[in-house]
């Protein structure tokens, strides 16, 4: 295959150099459509658009000479239309050149639109531009499992060849455009916070390390920014959102990518409740907005967004396992091994925690949302906890479609019990060869100490929630350029 490869490109820069002969430039300038294919298509039935003279761009996507003619596809960003070339209309010199294009090049014509006997509408073309020769031939079959990992690795080919998977990256698009519509609509302030942090933090997580030369000091690459954006409730905004890159030196996996994109909104004088119904509502405003309707088709599935439910993770640990939300991790472990749980390492990390969760509720619910609700206390840091059991925080995890695309929680806001729980989160495990704990991060503290109001905050995987809008089973879909082992 690879040789056949190496010998069509062969066969291209041959055509490339007779180009150049002729003194045309093949990788072009600046070219002035007068209008995009997809347009041309919406005009077409309206009378008087046959006979129209259109300029327009796009690559070439199917040749089918007859002779001194030749009907092709041309494809630009939203749709395709056929051209028709003839001899005797473009003259002989510039059919010569329309002889040495190949599948996959760029070019831009000028020409009449006329419906063939068919009805299809098509341009006659009169005049055309190289304007980037294709070396490479793009593939003729491109789907299949063979090719899964290369579609990943040249995105680029597979946005050419595959609309379906361009259409996932409108909807991406257009997703994050209405949650920006949403919050800016009900007065949150979007905002920009560091992307490098001298102590990570705002959630469970390795970072990613890198080192400023200027300052000589150690930085990471953000695990969150949930602890600046509650810095700008102390300093008096009330109502902000960010739409942020986050990183996290972790797994790899159908829903994990090592850098991804997350929104976070913090709301002054609200809680876990307000929250929850915040999330109810922009889940629903987008499904009507993106979808015209008010329920996912997922892997299979209908998910129902008119309807929500809750569940207790307390209860469900305790049912399941016979965890109570005052046990040690050692006895986490030990129940959990009965139960023929496998843990990485023999530990609870938050990763295998979610699994718990998706294994446990997925039997529970599959057609709508759930809240899993009655977290641990010791599992959330920066959690309040429920006034009627203080071993367990005001907290929810939001399921979809058995995963998990969003936690929010009532903010803690106490610089003493927060200074608390940070130092209990510090402490290096018992017995380890490292003593060195985690540095507490005082600034934040320090914030605290100023006064940050009552706040909910929710955290929604923008991954995630693609995945689930568009019916993608990998995150990798739903990422442009996914993190990838080197070739």
């Amino acid at each position: 295959m690879a040789e056949e490869i190496n010998d069509l490109i062969k066969q291209r820069l041959i055509k490339l150099d007779a180009i150049k002969e002729l003194g045309i430039e093949p990788y072009g300038r600046a070219f002035d459509k007068s209008l995009g294919i997809n347009d041309l298509l919406k005009e077409a039935p309206a009378e008087g658009a046959p006979g129209k003279e259109v300029v327009v761009a796009g690559r070439l996507m199917a040749v089918r000479s007859h002779g001194k003619t030749a009907f092709c596809d041309l494809k630009d960003q939203n749709a395709r239309v056929q051209i028709y070339i003839k001899e005797d209309i473009l003259g002989k010199e510039k059919f010569d050149i329309f002889q040495k294009l190949d599948i996959g090049d760029i070019i831009g014509v000028k020409g009449e639109v006329f419906k063939t006997r068919t009805g299809e509408l098509t341009i006659k073309v009169t005049d055309f531009t190289v304007l980037s020769k294709s070396l490479r031939p793009l593939p003729e079959k491109w789907h299949g499992l063979k090719d899964v990992e290369t579609r990943y690795r040249q995105r680029y080919v597979d946005l050419i060849v595959n609309q379906d998977v361009k259409n996932i990256f409108y909807a991406r698009s257009k997703i994050i455009s209405k949650i920006r519509q949403f919050l800016d609509n009900k007065g949150y302030l979007e905002v920009e916070t560091p992307m490098m942090h001298s102590i990570p933090g705002g959630a469970a997580g390795k970072p990613f390390k890198t080192h400023h030369e200027a300052l000589d000091m150690d930085l990471y690459l953000r695990i969150a920014p949930e602890l600046y954006l509650k810095k700008l409730l102390v300093g008096g905004f009330e109502k902000v959102y960010e739409i942020n890159r986050s990183f996290r030196n972790e797994g790899i996996s159908i829903r994990h990518n090592p850098e991804f994109t997350m929104l976070e909104v913090y709301t002054a004088y609200s809680d876990c409740e307000g929250t929850m119904r915040l999330a109810e509502d922009l889940m629903r405003f987008l499904a009507r907005e993106v979808l015209g309707k008010e329920e996912l088709q997922y892997q299979g599935q209908t998910i129902d967004l008119a309807s929500w439910g809750r569940i207790s993770f307390a209860d469900l640990m305790k049912k399941n396992f016979d965890i109570n939300p005052d046990d040690g991790t050692d006895e986490w472990v030990s129940k959990l091994k009965k139960k023929d749980v496998q843990l990485e390492k023999g530990e609870i990390s938050r990763t295998q925690l979610l699994k718990i969760i998706e294994d446990l509720i997925e039997p529970e619910v599959k057609s709508h949302p759930v809240f899993v609700i009655d977290l641990f206390t010791e599992l959330c840091p920066l959690a309040k906890t429920k006034k009627e059991n203080p071993l367990l925080t005001d907290r929810f995890e939001l399921f979809m479609g058995g995963m998990e695309v969003a936690n929010a929680y009532s903010e803690l806001n106490d610089p003493v019990e927060q200074r608390k729980r940070f130092e209990e989160q510090a402490k290096p495990p018992e017995g380890a060869i490292d003593p060195r704990a985690p540095k507490i991060d005082e600034d934040f503290i320090r914030a605290l100490e100023y006064g940050m109001p009552p706040a909910g905050g929710l955290g929604i995987g923008i991954d995630r929630l693609v995945m689930l809008f568009t019916d993608s089973a990998s995150i990798r879909d739903v990422i442009l350029f996914p993190q990838l082992r080197a070739e």
